[in-house]
């Protein structure tokens, strides 16, 4: 990995902008869930992480109370992680089917996985100054990434949070801007756009999304990517 991709990592690691994010993820780290009493909570924001030569990045909402903000890795120890890692390893971007720690073993494999909002929040509910306070380290990362060509949302949230990093960074983009929608897919002048359901369990567990509709949203990266 990059000198730089390290220190923008280290940088998100100690950030403080957001006092209810900072005050929640610590609480949430001192009390823990019962499960995990034994383990040592993350408990700070979390950056990225993936292939630094990606041309597919993955955007989510946030780290999860007791995932990613346990464990110190996007979508890295709860069920939404489950979802998706066993989908990006059918897909070829996965060296592995499953995410449970830091330093299991998982490679990513010209993917990236990152969130529009990197601490915890309260119900999983990151308020608009807050999303608007953790934009600027997505720019900033993915100014990192320089092969990106395919940006995969989970979610309206995030799909939203792509499109408004798309415009801060000088695209031209159609108006207005296409409704988020599962399976979407838009194509601009260097960057392939997809969106996706998030694989919450309230979308899991519903039915709302199935894993032949995250497949399919994966094989169509899979596309875009080769294509690039």
């Amino acid at each position: 990995m990059s000198d730089a991709l390290v220190e923008i990592a280290a940088r998100i690691t100690t950030c403080r902008r957001c006092p209810r994010l900072v005050a929640w993820r610590e609480e949430v780290a001192s009390v823990k869930r019962a499960a995990f009493v034994d383990e040592e909570y993350w408990g700070r924001p979390v950056p990225g992480f993936g292939d630094p030569a990606a041309r597919l990045v993955i955007v989510g909402l946030a780290p999860a109370a007791h995932g990613a903000n346990r464990t110190g890795r996007m979508f890295t120890g709860d069920r939404s992680g489950d979802w998706l890692f066993r989908a990006l390893h059918r897909a070829g971007f996965a060296s592995q089917p499953a995410s449970t720690a830091r330093g299991d073993g998982l490679e990513l494999r010209n993917a990236w996985v990152t969130a529009s909002v990197r601490c915890a929040p309260p119900q999983n509910r990151p308020t608009a100054e807050e999303r608007e306070a953790c934009a600027s380290w997505l720019d900033t990362e993915l100014a990192l990434l320089p092969n990106t060509r395919v940006l995969l949302a989970l979610g309206q949230l995030a799909y939203v949070a792509v499109w408004s990093h798309l415009a801060r960074t000088g695209r031209a983009l159609p108006k207005p801007r296409p409704a988020f929608r599962h399976g979407a897919r838009i194509e601009l002048a260097d960057r392939v756009v997809l969106a996706s359901f998030h694989p919450s369990q309230q979308n899991t567990f519903t039915g709302k999304l199935t894993e032949d509709m995250l497949d399919g949203v994966l094989v169509g990266a899979r596309e875009a990517v080769d294509a690039a």
